[in-house]
């Protein structure tokens, strides 16, 4: 999916954290491994709309800045800043080209983001210029495609979501569709898959350490509202999962 055509979604995008593997296993397995944010600052790579953003402004960080590589992300995102002001900060902006920052961060987000990188070059970069952005020690939590996923077991479609090989490599692995299935109309845009091993080697390069792969997790209110059974695919064939490591 090119940058024009994220241009092209706007606030559409904010229909994401409605669908079912999103409200009841990435928003609620992102906001517990991130944890109390606290008068803490928090850099937000590849922030889209900048629900995240808005969370952990909520949630007590001092300092929230999304940015984005769509201006199309960040015009959303600033126009759900002027209708209800929270005070964070958006900019457009690519991991691969991020400047120094004014004042490192106490936290990173990387919420699919790195999996966008073209070559092993581009994702080493990403990470280097998010290290750069961090406190000595300072917390870089990222959210992907499981690189596990094996594409071969039921329909994720229950859960709000297609998800499907095209067939193409790039420099850090296959390349997938994912197809959003919204009540207006699906979305599908293409990324890629890096191998654990391309995302260790290309944080360790980074100067990141203590990396860590945490599984994606069900929430208690997923789990009353829908039951057991409705999320036994999901979780014997998880298709994402978090990571957490410190600069």
């Amino acid at each position: 999916m090119t940058v024009q055509q994220y241009d092209a979604i706007g606030e559409a995008f904010e229909g994401f954290k409605a669908l079912p593997i999103m409200r009841y296993a990435e928003v609620p397995s992102v906001l517990e491994l991130v944890g109390d944010v606290t008068g803490r600052s928090i850099i937000d790579v590849a922030c889209g709309t900048g629900f995240y953003s808005r969370q952990f402004k909520r949630r007590g960080a001092t300092d929230v800045l999304g940015v984005d590589i769509s201006s199309g992300m960040i015009d959303a995102a600033r126009a759900i800043e002027a209708r209800d002001p929270l005070g964070v900060r958006y900019e457009v902006g690519n991991a691969a080209e991020l400047g120094p920052v004014e004042r490192p961060f106490d936290i990173a987000l990387g919420i699919q983001c790195l999996n966008y990188a073209e070559t092993v070059e581009e994702l080493e970069r990403m990470c280097r210029n998010i290290h750069r952005s961090l406190v000595p020690g300072g917390a870089f939590y990222v959210f992907a495609q499981n690189p596990d996923y094996a594409f071969d077991c039921a329909s994720l479609e229950d859960y709000g979501f297609r998800c499907e090989p095209v067939g193409e490599e790039n420099g850090v692995g296959p390349k997938v569709r994912i197809t959003a299935l919204l009540d207006a109309g699906p979305i599908s845009f293409v990324t890629a898959v890096p191998s654990r091993q391309a995302y260790e080697k290309s944080l360790a390069a980074a100067g990141f350490r203590d990396v860590e792969w945490v599984p994606l997790t069900i929430s208690e209110e997923g789990l009353r509202t829908h039951g057991e059974e409705f999320w036994a695919e999901l979780r014997a064939h998880p298709p994402l999962e978090l990571l957490r490591c410190r600069a």
